[in-house]
């Protein structure tokens, strides 16, 4: 982790203001880090080597970041809970990661050969539910309503999960198909992060579901902007190549949108990316990945992604404007602005 040992006063677009709250911030992060290894290396070691692969790898933190902001909502920011609770959010992402890894095939994690890879996809599928399990015993602690929550995100994880697996169903809006799935796997978790921040440092009722609001939002707003990057980024500009998820046959909001234009260059765009049955093409030509980004960066679908990346922001402001102001909520407006910022 970056930012343990350190004072670090931006964090993935978050200006944390001052070193004292960066530090506080850092030092409760680090207590999550602590606990994340231990709950992870207790065990045989035959399990804890895979199960600690990815923690150990690194990664952003961002959830348990996004619990602990949302903690200063509350009169018991440094509870011994939201410390659990923040742990707890990690712990079922990066399970899921494990999964995911699996499902797409994947060789490499954040850098690192992917557990899938370096073992077997059983010994990865075994391991991201040892995750779920320490997750599960960890947030039993917390009491029944905590569970109840977990419980909740989980099926929406798996629901997502399995929603884009089966694809869009005929008849049914691509657009919004996406959107769903996209809150399922990303969004509901986050905002699980910003409820259980603001319940275990006793933040009020009204407080608790705006932070959890805040969270979908933001949440659903980093994809799209993730979308939009991979589309009109220059090479390097965002650690991967632009057009990935073209070449991946993934059809994200940008190009959901410009799929349904009509006119020359939405037909050409339909002739790369769709087979004659309509059927999803991943596009492996480099000159063909480079036109069909000259075409989406042209398109009025890039336009619809960008306004709605837009309406994704403008609910985030509206759900931070109700929250009491203190260094938490600049430090979340600055996370917000960034998201829509980093598109350029």
């Amino acid at each position: 982790m970056e930012w343990l040992g350190t004072v670090k006063t931006t964090f993935m677009g978050i200006d944390m203001g001052s070193d004292e709250f960066s530090s506080g911030i850092g030092d409760s992060l680090a207590k999550v880090e602590e606990l994340l290894l231990a709950e992870l290396s207790s065990g045989e070691d035959f399990l804890t080597e895979a199960a600690t692969h990815l923690a150990k790898a690194g990664g952003k933190r961002f959830r348990p970041v996004f619990a602990l902001l949302s903690s200063q909502f509350g009169p018991n920011p440094h509870a011994s809970e939201v410390i659990t609770a923040s742990t707890v959010v990690e712990l079922i992402h990066l399970a899921t990661l494990y999964h995911d890894d699996v499902m797409d095939e994947a060789e490499l994690r954040r850098g690192a050969v992917s557990a899938n890879a370096r073992w077997s996809n059983s010994v990865a599928i075994l391991a991201g539910d040892f995750l779920f399990a320490r997750a599960s015993r960890l947030v039993s602690t917390l009491g029944p309503e905590s569970v109840l929550i977990i419980a909740d995100t989980f099926a929406e994880l798996v629901t997502g999960q399995m929603r884009e697996t089966i694809g869009n169903p005929s008849g049914t809006d691509p657009v919004d198909h996406y959107l769903r799935v996209v809150w399922e796997k990303t969004a509901s978790l986050i905002a699980a992060a910003g409820r259980f921040g603001g319940m275990t440092s006793g933040a009020t009722d009204d407080d608790i579901e705006r932070l959890s609001r805040l969270g979908d939002a933001i949440g659903t707003a980093f994809q799209v902007s993730d979308d939009i990057i991979d589309i009109s980024s220059q090479p390097g500009d965002s650690g991967k190549n632009p057009g990935t998820d073209l070449r991946e046959g993934v059809h994200t909001l940008p190009v959901l949108y410009a799929l349904t234009e009509q006119g020359p260059d939405a037909d050409r765009l339909r002739e790369l990316l769709l087979s004659a049955s309509g059927e999803r093409l991943p596009l492996t030509d480099d000159a063909e990945v480079t036109e069909a980004l000259g075409l989406l960066n042209a398109s009025v679908g890039m336009v619809r992604a960008r306004e709605t990346l837009a309406g994704y922001a403008d609910r985030a402001y509206s759900e931070l404007a109700q929250l009491p102001d203190n260094e938490a909520k600049r430090a979340l407006t600055s996370l917000v602005s960034y998201t829509v910022e980093r598109i350029g």
